[in-house]
């Protein structure tokens, strides 16, 4: 029984018939995408906080001209905390659905989530200091 339901899952017939593997079902797949962040963006305050420090991080790194594999860095610390933001929040709209009544297993499990951005913001700090240190070091030299 189970084979034959899996079989028929995986037939090609099956396949033309399912609408989110044709191009108009992709850029629907986008458009929720899309719609995640911008929920995430004007929920989440801290959201807000990765923003401008996206902003400034970029604008000093096209200051200083950084190689392609600083920029490499910069852009993986960049999207690691946007990620960690945006898994951490959907967690946090999971967990007020599964739990809307205070739940001391659901607080921790959100601080969880929580520690987990916190941690890559720390990395991310940390590989912002070992790529721009040197820059700063010496902009702070030349103005002595």
């Amino acid at each position: 029984m189970f084979a034959r339901t899996l079989e028929a899952a995986h037939s090609s017939k099956d396949m033309s018939r399912n609408n989110s593997l044709t191009f108009t079902g992709r850029v629907r797949s986008f458009r929720y995408a899309i719609r995640g962040l911008r929920v995430m963006i004007v929920s989440q305050h801290n959201a807000w906080i990765h923003a401008l420090a996206t902003i400034v991080v970029v604008a000093v790194s096209f200051y200083f001209r950084l190689t392609k594999a600083e920029w490499c860095w910069i852009i993986f610390a960049i999207i690691s905390v946007w990620t960690a933001e945006a898994f951490n929040t959907a967690f946090e709209f999971l967990t007020d659905v599964a739990s809307p009544e205070f739940h001391p297993l659901a607080e921790k499990a959100k601080d969880v989530a929580a520690g987990a951005v916190l941690i890559t913001a720390i990395g991310s700090a940390l590989i912002g200091l070992v790529v721009f240190g040197p820059y700063f070091m010496s902009a702070l030299r030349s103005w002595k």
